[in-house]
């Protein structure tokens, strides 16, 4: 029997700490539906105590997910535990990760605690959330790669005896080498008797000297029961271990790990690409696994071996991870029963709501460009998902624009059942179209990011424009798509006006593992 591996997927927490990864709730629901479906074991749904909006979001998620164990992040506090309890009160699967800094660093600068308080907090809070009812009690030294070794084994005991069965190895900063991961990892399982019998042992590396992936594997042959990623490899600063990229390693090189993982991978390229669209985070074409090129051969000697025989220079099936090479069309002819099911062929299940509105701007979209392929499919999900119930909204644009004339644009707005009309000069169409919608709303906007791209191919091709917006100090992303490029701007920018209204009640964030 091969070892099974559990996959713990942080996507919605430390992934969406991403710049430019912030996601609205619905998207943040279907996205943890999408990763259930996916077959991960434990699906970390955000930190609670941080906001409202992330309360409410932990909560609404463990309401929707049907299999894996939700989630909630909570520092040694009392008032962090308690968030975790009450937004996860009503659901099946539910854990709780606990974390307190045990470097000399982090003690020091950041917690001002010794060695002893650390310990004492860790017995109390550890205890505390098995107190509340949790079962499954997660315990994450934070920087734990650069904490003194003898020191952090203690923590690590002390844990287990206050009620933690899983121990978290976090590579908070990215420090680790591989050799010196796994080798601490082994070392743990000598250590600590409990581990691999009672209580789980697991990794969670970053990626700021590129070796996540490498740090994880390492973990996983030295005995490591667990690892901690994100789709796409998101996360802070040079993200997290890619949980593609971890479990296809595990499958192509059965032969060195023999470990297997719950993942049903033909959902992993639909779930990436859903992810894509939903934060607006490119994937570069060489990005192992889900890059554009990975597939792709342009040498000569390349083509002929793979014409004649894949494996010659493919060491995987594309369709063990969803990737067809045939795009699927679809047009104005199709119907809500063929988009549903092509939807969901793709790992997405939507609302009834949320699947009339699909349809609405699909029918839309098919007016226009006649045939609509699969990446226009993802963008239209992505924009329903990412749709507001309140805020601002664009009624209707002009501009006017040429080599001999000023360009200038007018907008009217709506916001709730009043509305509003704007009139600006600037250097482009576009940059009149902000002006204007700053002049109609009376905030002021600074771009600071501005970037399109095409989804799908064709003249008729959609733009999809991701942009940031300093707004007085408070920077909000804004993303849209359009066969329009001007709309797109329109929309992305008042998509970020909104969020910016969303994030004055999600800005507290402290450190995390």
């Amino acid at each position: 029997m091969s070892r099974r591996i559990t996959i713990f997927d942080t996507t919605l927490r430390d992934g969406e700490q991403s710049p430019g990864a912030s996601m609205t709730v619905e998207q943040k629901i279907e996205m943890a539906e999408a990763l259930d479906r996916l077959g991960v074991d434990r699906i970390e749904a955000g930190f609670p105590v941080s906001s409202p909006v992330q309360f409410d979001a932990v909560k609404r998620i463990g309401a929707a997910v049907k299999r894996a164990t939700v989630v909630g992040l909570a520092r040694c506090k009392k008032i962090d535990i308690d968030a975790v309890r009450d937004s996860l009160a009503d659901c099946p699967n539910k854990m709780v990760h606990v974390f307190i800094a045990t470097s000399p660093l982090h003690m020091k600068h950041k917690l001002r605690m010794s060695e002893d308080e650390v310990l004492a907090s860790i017995t109390e809070h550890v205890g505390y959330a098995k107190a509340q009812g949790f079962d499954l009690v997660e315990f994450s030294p934070e920087d734990a790669s650069r904490s003194e070794w003898t020191f952090m084994v203690k923590a690590l005991k002390t844990a287990v005896a206050a009620g933690a069965n899983t121990l978290n190895i976090p590579d908070t900063v990215g420090y680790a080498m591989p050799d010196e991961f796994g080798e601490r990892m082994a070392a743990l399982k000598k250590e600590i008797p409990e581990l691999g019998d009672t209580v789980l042992l697991s990794a969670h590396c970053h990626n700021d000297l590129g070796v996540a992936v490498a740090n994880s594997l390492a973990a996983i042959r030295a005995g490591a029961d667990q690892v901690e990623v994100t789709l796409n490899g998101i996360g802070e600063r040079a993200g997290n271990a890619a949980l593609e990229e971890v479990v296809m390693s595990l499958r192509v090189r059965k032969d060195l790990w023999d470990v297997e993982t719950g993942i049903e991978t033909e959902y992993l390229y639909p779930t990436s690409k859903l992810l894509q669209n939903i934060t607006g985070l490119v994937t570069p074409r060489n990005k192992p696994i889900f890059g554009d090129n990975v597939f792709s051969h342009e040498s000569g000697i390349h083509q002929h071996g793979v014409l004649k025989h894949r494996e010659t220079y493919e060491i995987m099936d594309p369709i063990h991870i969803g990737r067809n090479r045939e795009t699927l069309v679809m047009g104005r002819h199709s119907g809500k029963h063929a988009l549903k099911e092509k939807l969901e062929q793709y790992n997405i299940v939507l609302q009834d709501q949320q699947m009339n509105s699909l349809y609405e701007k699909f029918i839309a979209i098919a007016d226009k460009k006649k045939e609509v392929y699969d990446e226009d499919l993802f963008t239209l999900v992505s924009g329903v998902l990412g749709d507001l119930p309140t805020g601002w909204r664009l009624e209707s644009f002009q501009t006017w624009t040429g080599n001999q004339v000023i360009p200038s644009a007018t907008v009217k707005m709506l916001k709730g059942e009043d509305g509003c009309l704007g009139t600006q000069t600037g250097d482009g169409p576009i940059d009149a179209v902000f002006k204007s919608i700053d002049q109609c709303t009376g905030i002021q906007g600074r771009l600071t990011e501005y970037v399109i791209q095409a989804v799908g191919s064709g003249k008729d091709a959609q733009g999809q424009v991701k942009l940031q917006v300093d707004f007085d100090g408070v920077i909000a992303d804004g993303k849209a798509s359009s066969t329009d490029i001007i709309e797109a701007s329109a929309l992305a920018y008042i998509n970020a006006l909104n969020r910016r209204e969303m994030m004055s009640e999600n800005v507290f964030r402290p450190d995390q593992p």
